[in-house]
């Protein structure tokens, strides 16, 4: 069979089919961005939604959820809008705990944080002491422990 003479497209350059023209490209694009928009609206930086099919996040506790949790009363060191810092002790030992408005504000925080000390670490909180301390109090408060480098979890993942 001799295909030389068989045009695909009977128009000379780009194989685009005729139902694509610019005007329904632009209105498929733009129903996409509605879409995209729309559907993503509410997830901000303060959500409790994470973009990935609207799967909440683990609930932020207050200092006072936490020191119920554990077991101390509170000595409110710092109590300001965006951090809030308390001094704990019990039976376990001394620790602070510190809660942060927003995710970003104690990421902020944590890369400040001295580097010597660990963390316990959940949503928008952050508990420091001891590492003996952080270990009793760590299956209380479900959190992930930080050692030296706090961007890391050291707390191990299940396979």
């Amino acid at each position: 069979m001799n295909w030389d003479g068989l045009m695909l497209n009977r128009v000379p350059g780009p194989c685009v089919p005729p139902h694509m023209t610019t005007f329904p490209r632009l209105a498929a694009f733009a129903l996409l961005a509605g879409l995209v928009t729309g559907c993503s609206q509410s997830i901000g930086k303060d959500s409790d939604y994470a973009a990935a099919g609207n799967v909440p996040q683990a609930t932020a506790l207050t200092i006072e959820q936490i020191s119920a949790k554990v077991g101390c009363k509170p000595k409110m060191q710092v109590d300001a809008d965006d951090l809030r810092t308390a001094y704990c002790k019990t039976r376990e030992g001394a620790f602070f705990v510190n809660t942060f408005k927003t995710e970003k504000l104690k990421d902020e925080w944590m890369d400040r944080a001295p580097e010597y000390n660990p963390h316990l670490v959940g949503p928008r909180w952050t508990v420091l002491g001891p590492l003996e301390v952080l270990e009793v109090l760590k299956p209380t408060l479900n959190g992930d422990l930080h050692l030296t480098d706090h961007r890391v979890s050291q707390t191990p993942k299940p396979n």
